[in-house]
C-alpha cells in the first residue's frame, strides 16, 4: 500500500503545441525546480506524467506556477572547497522549469538545486536573464562577492528604484520579490506574487513523551567463566520531544531532539563456570539510571489530512546518573556508551502519537579488563504535542 501526504491539485500546463489543458497536479512542495511531473484529469484516476521537453508551462491553482525557460546558468561552486578564485559567472546554457516569484511587467524568477539558489528576471516576456550575483575566493583567503544584480535591476528597473535602497537588499526572495513589486507598482502593472502562497514556516512542535521500556542486560568475562543474563525487565520512561519540520517537500521531514529519562534495576543469582567441576553460585544486581539523548531525523507518510505515519532513526548519547553493578565479588561503575534507536508510529491530527522504538545494543561497563556488557531495549512509546 502505497502512503504520502502529497496530493493532486487542480491546475493546467500548456503543450508545445500551446493547448491548455486543465489537469489535477501532484503537488510534490518541490524544494529543487522539478523536471517532470505527475497528473491526472478529473474523470480519471489513470496517472501520466509530462516532462520539460513536452510542456511549456505548468502551474497550481492558488500554488506555484513554472515556465519552460533556456537561461544561462551560473554553475559555480558556492563550496569553500571549490570556490573560484574569479569574479565573473560561469555561465552555461541550461534549459530550465523557471518558478515564478513575482508575475508583472517585469518577473522575477527562481531556480533552485544542490548548489544553491538562483534569480532570473525577464521585462515585458523577454527571455529570463540571470541575476549575478557570485562569491570567490580573493586574496589572504577572505571572500569577495560579485553583487552586479543590483547593477543589473537598477539599469533595468527604471520606475521607483534608487541605489541607496538597493545597496541594503540581500541576493534572497524577500528582497527581490520587494524590488520587483514595488517597480511593477510604480509602472501601473498587474502584479502576482507567487511568493506568498510559496513561503512555507518551518514548524517547531513540543511534546511530551512517557512510554515502557523493556530492556535486558547482559554482562560477562569469558575469562573467568562468567556470564550473567539479568533477563528482562519493564519499566517506565518519559521524554520530551523537541521536534523542528523542514520547511519544504510538504512538510515530510523533520529533525528532533528528546531528552528521555530511562532506568533498569535487576537482581541475579549465577552459576560461574557452569559445566565445570569448579562451578560455584555468586549475586549480582545492577541499577541502571541515565538521561537519554537521541538527535535524528523523521520521515512522515501522510494518509489523509488528519493520519500519518513516520518512520526515524537516531544517534543516542547516554548520559549517566547515580548507578551501580555488581558482578561476583566486584563492585562496578558504569560507564556508558552510545548508541542509535530505530522506530515506527502513527501521529492523528498532529497531537496524539504511539510509537515502537528499537535500539542497538549499547556497552554501559567498561575499563574493566575482559569484562563486556550487552545492554538492549524495546520502547513503546506515546506522545501528546503540546503545541
Amino acid at each position: 500500500m502505497y502512503f504520502a501526504q502529497i496530493k493532486f491539485e487542480k491546475g493546467y500546463f500548456i503543450d508545445n503545441s500551446g493547448e491548455k489543458k486543465i489537469v489535477l497536479i501532484k503537488d510534490m512542495g518541490w524544494k529543487n525546480n522539478p523536471v517532470d511531473f505527475e497528473y491526472k484529469s478529473e474523470n480519471s484516476s489513470d496517472i501520466q506524467k509530462a516532462n520539460i521537453n513536452n510542456v511549456k508551462e505548468f502551474g497550481i491553482d492558488e500554488g506555484a506556477k513554472y515556465v519552460r525557460a533556456k537561461v544561462m546558468l551560473d554553475v559555480s561552486s558556492k563550496d569553500l572547497a571549490s570556490m573560484s578564485d574569479n569574479r565573473e559567472p560561469e555561465l552555461k546554457e541550461n534549459t530550465l522549469f523557471l518558478k515564478y516569484i513575482i508575475d508583472g511587467k517585469a518577473d522575477l524568477l527562481f531556480y533552485e538545486n544542490g548548489n544553491g539558489q538562483k534569480f532570473f528576471y525577464s521585462s515585458e516576456n523577454s527571455d529570463p536573464q540571470p541575476l549575478i550575483y557570485k562569491p570567490y575566493y580573493v586574496a589572504d583567503s577572505s571572500i569577495g562577492y560579485n553583487e552586479d544584480y543590483k547593477k543589473q535591476i537598477l539599469e533595468n528597473l527604471k520606475c521607483g528604484i534608487d541605489s541607496k535602497q538597493l545597496n541594503h537588499i540581500t541576493y534572497s526572495k524577500k528582497d527581490l520579490a520587494k524590488v520587483f513589486t514595488q517597480y511593477n507598482n510604480c509602472s501601473g502593472a498587474e502584479v502576482i506574487n507567487y511568493g506568498k502562497s510559496d513561503t512555507k514556516k518551518a514548524l517547531f512542535h513540543l511534546s511530551i513523551r512517557p512510554g515502557i521500556n523493556s530492556s535486558s542486560l547482559t554482562a560477562e568475562d569469558p575469562t573467568q567463566y562468567i556470564e550473567t543474563k539479568f533477563g528482562n525487565s519493564t519499566t517506565f520512561r518519559i521524554g520530551v520531544e523537541f521536534e523542528y519540520v523542514l520547511p519544504f517537500n510538504k512538510n515530510k521531514w523533520a529533525f528532533f531532539i528528546e531528552p528521555t529519562y530511562q532506568y533498569y534495576k535487576k537482581e541475579s543469582k549465577t552459576v560461574a563456570a557452569e559445566g565445570w567441576n569448579f562451578n560455584y553460585n555468586y549475586d549480582a544486581n545492577v541499577d541502571y539510571k541515565s538521561i537519554e539523548l537521541p538527535i535524528g531525523l523523521r520521515h512522515y507518510f501522510f494518509l489523509n489530512d488528519k493520519s500519518k505515519l513516520f518512520l526515524n532513526a537516531a544517534y543516542v548519547m547516554d548520559f549517566k546518573m547515580k548507578s551501580s553493578m555488581k558482578l561476583q565479588f566486584n563492585d562496578m561503575d558504569i560507564e556508558s556508551r552510545n548508541n542509535f534507536v530505530f522506530g515506527a508510529g502513527y501521529k492523528y491530527n498532529d497531537r496524539f502519537s504511539a510509537e515502537v522504538r528499537i535500539g542497538t545494543s549499547r556497552k554501559i561497563i567498561s575499563g574493566y579488563g575482559n569484562f563486556n556488557s550487552d545492554y538492549k531495549t524495546v520502547s513503546f512509546i506515546l506522545g501528546y504535542t503540546l503545541f
